[in-house]
This record gives structure tokens, C-alpha cells and sequence, in this order.
């Protein structure tokens, strides 16, 4: 029995969108596969509000994290960090001996500006990563805050995750002055995993030019020469059967209208929150709880992992807590292609399992 996943990714992906994952290959190197990849570049535009170069990467959202701090980073990174993932931004850079720092968050707590104010005041830094939205506490940052911070420092490079959030809420890159922003395909976006995308400005392309050892195939740099040299074209060969099924969900997306797509992941979000504070409690500060999903606080300590199998046998899946939060908080996740319905539907079936 397929479970119904609620779960921070993979999500569930749309049948007639697993077909387009099955559309017979063509060469990579064709005017075919060209037409295929601006056309997903048109389109990523406009729901990330850019002017900026797209890039894809037939990787995990981690793949283009490395390339972007390994790329552009010239004397140092400032990393900020909201939770694990966030963390892996500073792995990433001393993984690939790139100098970083790292400002960690009380769990839960948001990036402050006035933390992020004083580090770049510091003129250390010219590379900075902000995590948008973090799966393992379920915080969503207050973007428009720390870029109005950053925006101040215009020889800093702006590098954002966007991996759980892009495609489930709105989120203005060019406006936000963000230089580098990253997602993938298997959380908001509503694809199987595999496939990475990111913007990337002109600011970046001229920081990667001061880096001498940027790597090989994640070198966001080369990306972006070879798809201006070759009209759309990549240096290695990239999943073709991600792009079909991405180029059919864009066009899904805008059918839907991306305001109505964000707002209902916001009513799918206030759903569960309001959920969790009656039954249980809000792990993240409530201001910045996430859009696309809740982590909760296990108050009543319960078992999750019980909970989680009890739930399998009716045909559903959540996330135990990430990490060292394990058992102590769980998480649903509400994106994609998930409706305020279903989201009802599994909260009534939690409640018929909870003490």
C-alpha cells in the first residue's frame, strides 16, 4: 500500500507528472534539448521573480550549496545557520577548504539582522548564506528583513536555500537582491528527487572569476559560460526525464496562478499550526513558522515512531524529528500538490490514534 506522504520530502508527485519522467530521450546535445531547457529557464524565471541566469544540476539542492559557496566564496564565508541544514552550509565549505564561520541559532530562533548587521560590519566576510526556510525546526527566516541587512554590503555575495520553500511561497530574488538562489525538485516544486536549480547573478559570475580552484562539475562558473556559449546546453549530460516533468509542473504551476499556490500552502500551514498549538505546541518561534511544513513539539511525549507506524497502517507517513530532535518534536510537512483537505483528512486520523 503506497503511504500518503507528509513528510519533508520526497513528496508525493502527481501521476500525469511521473508520465512526462518517461518521454523518450533525445540527444542532449540537440536544438531539441536545447528548446526543452530555455524553456524551463523562461519559466523558473518568473516564479522566482529573477532576471537572473538559471542553472540546472542533476543533483540534490547539497550539489549546488557546495558549488555556490565553493564558487564565489574569495576570502570568506558567513555562514548563518537555523538549524542542520543550515549547519551544512558551513560542512560544505570546511569539506572543500573554503574559510567559513558559523553563527548558529538557538533552535528554533530566527537569523536575526542584527546579527547579521555585525558580522559583515566586520568586513571579513564576502559570501554570505542564509537558509530560507529550515526542515528540521520548521522555521522560515524573514527574508525581506536580512536582505534589506545584506543589501548593505554590495560586495557581499548573497547565497540563499530556498530548497524547501521555493514554489510554496513567494519569493521576490531581484528584489531580495539575492545573487544565488537555491531549490530542488522533490519538496515544493512537486518532482521525484534529482534535480537541482539555482539563479545566478551577475555579481556571482564575477566573484567565481577571482576563484581560482572552483572544482569541476559543480563549478557554477563553467555552468554558466557553457550555457551562454551554448545556448542552454550543460557540460556533462543532465537528467532529461527531470526536465520533462519539470517543464510540464511549471506550466501546472502558472495554471494554477503562483498566488493562489502560495496561498494555499499558507491555509495548509495555519491548519496544522493551529492544530499543533491546541494539541501539542509550536516548535519554532510562531512569526517565523514555516509555510510548507509545521514542526511540532512533542509536550505530550509521546511515541512517534508508534504514532508514525500506526499511521502507516491507514495509509499515511509524518517525520519523527530530525536529528538530535528526534522523539522530541515531529513534523508535517503541506506542500506541492497536498490540499487543505487532505490535510484535514490526516489530522482527523491522527486524533483517532493519540491517547
Amino acid at each position: 500500500m503506497h503511504k500518503k506522504l507528509f513528510i519533508p520530502g520526497p513528496v508525493d508527485v502527481l501521476p500525469e507528472v511521473l508520465e512526462r519522467m518517461a518521454t523518450p530521450m533525445i540527444g542532449h546535445r540537440s536544438k531539441e534539448a536545447s528548446a526543452l531547457q530555455r524553456s524551463i529557464s523562461e519559466k523558473m524565471m518568473k516564479l522566482m521573480y529573477t532576471q537572473n541566469q538559471i542553472m540546472l544540476s542533476t543533483t540534490s539542492g547539497t550539489g549546488l550549496m557546495e558549488g555556490a559557496i565553493r564558487s564565489c566564496t574569495r576570502k570568506r564565508a558567513a555562514v548563518f545557520s537555523v538549524g542542520a541544514f543550515g549547519k551544512r552550509w558551513y560542512e560544505l565549505a570546511t569539506g572543500n577548504q573554503v574559510p567559513a564561520d558559523l553563527f548558529e541559532s538557538e533552535p528554533g530562533h530566527p537569523t536575526t539582522p542584527e546579527r547579521v548587521d555585525a558580522a559583515l560590519a566586520t568586513g571579513k566576510y564576502d559570501l554570505v548564506t542564509i537558509t530560507h526556510n529550515e526542515t528540521s525546526t520548521g522555521l522560515m527566516n524573514a527574508a525581506v528583513d536580512l536582505a534589506e541587512v545584506i543589501r548593505r554590503y554590495p560586495e557581499v555575495v548573497f547565497a540563499m536555500d530556498t530548497v524547501s520553500s521555493l514554489g510554496g511561497t513567494k519569493i521576490e530574488v531581484d528584489a531580495l537582491g539575492v545573487d544565488i538562489c537555491i531549490t530542488s525538485t522533490q519538496k515544493a516544486l512537486g518532482l521525484p528527487p534529482g534535480l537541482a536549480i539555482c539563479s545566478f547573478s551577475e555579481k556571482a559570475v564575477a566573484a567565481a572569476r577571482q576563484v581560482e580552484h572552483r572544482g569541476y562539475y559543480l563549478d557554477l562558473l563553467s555552468l554558466y559560460d557553457y550555457i551562454q556559449k551554448k545556448d542552454h546546453q550543460y557540460p556533462s549530460t543532465p537528467s532529461l526525464s527531470h526536465m520533462y516533468a519539470l517543464d510540464y509542473q511549471l506550466d501546472r504551476i502558472f495554471e494554477e496562478g503562483p498566488e493562489n499556490r502560495f496561498s494555499r500552502h499558507k491555509e495548509m500551514a495555519d491548519l496544522v499550526q493551529t492544530w499543533a498549538e491546541e494539541n501539542f505546541a509550536l516548535f519554532p518561534q510562531k512569526p517565523f513558522a514555516s509555510h510548507t511544513l509545521t514542526t511540532i513539539r512533542n509536550t505530550r511525549e509521546i511515541n512517534i515512531g508508534d504514532l508514525n507506524k500506526r499511521l502507516g497502517e491507514k495509509g499515511y507517513a509524518i517525520s519523527n524529528g530530525y536529528g538530535n530532535l528526534k522523539e522530541k518534536t515531529f513534523r508535517i510537512a503541506h506542500m506541492a500538490d497536498r490540499t487543505v483537505d487532505e490535510v484535514k483528512e490526516l489530522l482527523q486520523v491522527i486524533e483517532s490514534i493519540l491517547p
